[in-house]
C-alpha cells in the first residue's frame, strides 16, 4: 500500500505499436458500445426491474460473442444460498489455452447502483452525456467501463494477433455486484472448472489521478446491519409525556453517538486498525475530491490515507423516522437505521461483527430494546505482489501510461475477492480499474474520464499479449 514507484517504464514490446493502432482506431466504437450499455438502467436492487438486469446482460453477451475468439458464451444464474431464488444474470464467456499458455480470469459487473435523485444530476443519469474530456452516466465508470475494457483489450488483440492465439480466457461479467453479489460464491462453485485460471483481472477500481496508474493492493471489509431501537411500544403525546419517557429517536441519537470518540473516529472495542505506510495525500486534496464543504475538517488520526486505507469507518446510511414534512408533537416508539462500517485489512468480518453486536447492545440508553437483522458481511483483502502477474500487470501499465503504477489501497470493499481466493488459492489476482478520484462512483454526476479509460484498455491489452507469449507458471 506505500506509493511504489520503482517499475520505470518499460522498453517497447514488438507488438506495441500495432496494439496501441488497434485500441486507437477501436476506440470511438467502444465508446459507443458503453454508451449503449449505459443507456440500460440495470440496478440490481430489489425495488428495480430485474427485467433491465437481464437485458444488460443480454447486450454484454452480444458484444462477447461478436469478438469471434470465445468457444462459449453463456447467460448464467446461480442460486441464492439459503433458499430457492436465483441471482440476477452474469455472462461467463471461455476459450480454453494451447501450448501451453496460462489462462486468464477478466471479471467486471453490468449492473449499476440506483441513480438517486435526477435533480442531483446535471444530465439524465441513463442517458450518456458527454462534457469536456468526460462521460456522465450511472455505470459510466463503475462498471460498466469495467465491461468494455476487457472487451475493447480482446478486440485490440485480436485485430492485432488475430484469432489464433494460444492464451486462454474467461470472461465473467456479474449482474448483481451492487447488491452485495448474493449468488457469487454459489455460481463460483457451479463454474468452477469454467473460471479457473492463472490469473484474475478484477477490473473494478481506482487509479491514483488521471495520469497515474495503480495496482490496488489492499481493500476494507464490510459489515452491513439493520438496528431498530424501540423504547415504546405505541407512540404517545410528546407534550404529556416528553421529560418522563424516553423516545426511540432520543435513544437512536445516544447510541449512534457512542459509536465515534471525540475526533470522528471509531469508538468500539474490537475493530482493529493496521500500521502501513502511505503516500503523501493532504488535508486540501482530500476537500478537493470530496467536497468537502468549508469549515469542516476531517474526521480521525494518523494520515489521511491511513484513515481511508487501514482504520475502520462507520456510516449510518440511512434512517427510518418520520419525515419532517409529516412530523408530529409525539413520542415516536421505533427508529431503524442502516449501519455500514468498513473494516481494515487483517480482520475477519465475523469478528467485526461480533464487536459491533457488543458494543450496540452494551451501550443501548434508557433500557431500549434493540435489534440487528439483514446481516451482511464481506472479508478484506490483501494482495501478494510478488507474483509474475503483479509484475506483468505493473510492467504494462508503465508502458500504457508512461508513468509507473502506483500500489494503493481502497477505502471501499469488494468482499467477493475473498470467494475468489477461496475456490482458487492458486490464482494471482490483480484489481485494476478505469476509475479516477473525479469519478464519483455510486454517486450523483458519476463519470469517466476518456483519457483513462483509453488507456486502461491499453494496459490489458498489452498484458494480455504479455500472457500471451508466457508459459504457464
Amino acid at each position: 500500500m506505500t506509493d511504489i514507484r520503482e517499475t520505470a517504464p518499460t522498453a517497447t514490446s514488438p507488438a506495441a505499436p500495432a496494439l496501441r493502432a488497434a485500441v486507437e482506431r477501436g476506440l470511438p466504437t467502444t465508446i459507443a458500445d458503453l454508451c449503449s450499455l449505459v443507456r440500460i438502467p440495470s440496478v440490481s436492487w430489489d425495488a428495480f426491474d430485474a427485467d433491465q438486469v437481464a437485458a444488460s446482460a443480454d447486450a454484454v453477451a452480444s458484444l462477447a460473442r461478436d469478438l469471434g475468439v470465445f468457444e462459449s458464451v453463456e447467460v448464467k444464474r446461480a442460486g441464492i444460498p439459503g433458499g430457492d431464488e436465483l441471482g440476477h444474470p452474469a455472462v461467463l464467456a471461455t476459450r480454453a489455452a494451447r501450448n501451453g499458455r496460462p489462462t486468464v480470469l477478466l471479471y467486471a459487473h453490468h449492473d449499476v447502483q440506483p441513480p438517486g435523485q435526477n435533480a442531483d444530476w446535471d444530465s439524465n443519469p441513463f442517458e450518456p452525456t458527454v462534457r469536456g474530456d468526460r462521460l456522465y452516466g450511472r455505470g459510466a465508470a463503475d462498471d460498466k467501463a469495467g465491461v468494455m475494457a476487457h472487451i475493447a483489450s480482446i478486440r485490440a488483440l485480436v485485430e492485432s494477433h488475430g484469432t489464433d492465439f494460444d492464451l486462454g480466457l474467461a470472461l465473467f461479467i456479474e449482474g448483481e455486484e451492487e447488491f452485495g453479489s448474493r449468488s457469487f460464491a454459489t455460481f463460483l462453485e457451479e463454474n468452477r472448472e469454467s473460471l479457473r485460471a492463472d490469473a484474475i483481472v478484477v477490473a473494478d477500481s481506482n487509479n491514483w489521478d488521471i495520469n497515474t496508474p495503480a495496482l490496488t493492493t489492499a481493500l476494507r471489509g464490510n459489515v452491513t446491519f439493520r438496528l431498530t431501537i424501540r423504547t415504546l411500544d405505541h407512540a404517545s403525546h410528546s407534550g404529556m409525556f416528553g421529560g418522563a419517557v424516553p423516545d426511540a429517536m432520543m435513544a437512536a441519537i445516544r447510541l449512534l453517538a457512542s459509536l465515534y470518540a471525540d475526533d470522528g473516529s471509531v469508538a468500539v472495542a474490537g475493530l482493529t486498525s493496521i500500521d502501513v505506510p502511505t503516500p503523501d495525500y493532504s488535508v486540501e486534496q482530500l476537500r478537493r475530491e470530496t467536497g468537502l464543504t468549508e469549515g469542516v475538517g476531517p474526521i480521525g488520526h494518523g494520515s489521511v490515507l491511513s484513515r481511508i486505507w487501514s482504520q475502520p469507518a462507520i456510516t449510518v446510511t440511512g434512517i427510518d423516522a418520520p419525515s419532517v414534512a409529516n412530523a408530529s408533537n409525539t413520542l415516536t416508539p421505533a427508529v431503524t437505521v442502516r449501519i455500514s462500517t468498513r473494516i481494515a485489512p487483517g480482520q475477519p468480518a465475523d469478528d467485526a461483527f461480533r464487536a459491533l453486536e457488543a458494543h450496540l447492545h452494551a451501550n443501548a440508553p434508557f433500557g431500549a430494546r434493540i435489534e440487528i437483522d439483514d446481516v451482511d458481511t464481506g472479508e478484506a483483502f490483501l494482495v501478494d505482489t510478488g507474483g509474475w502477474a503483479v509484475a506483468e500487470t505493473r510492467s504494462a501499465m508503465a508502458e500504457a501510461w508512461g508513468e509507473s503504477a502506483v500500489d494503493i489501497g481502497v477505502g471501499g470493499s469488494i468482499p467477493f475477492i475473498a470467494d475468489l481466493v477461496r475456490v482458487f488459492p492458486d490464482a494471482q489476482i490483480l484489481v485494476t480499474g478505469v476509475e479516477d478520484p473525479d469519478s464519483r462512483a455510486h454517486s450523483p454526476d458519476e463519470s469517466l474520464h476518456l483519457g483513462v479509460f483509453k488507456r486502461a484498455i491499453l494496459s490489458e491489452a498489452f498484458l494480455l499479449s504479455r500472457f500471451n507469449q508466457r508459459s504457464e507458471s
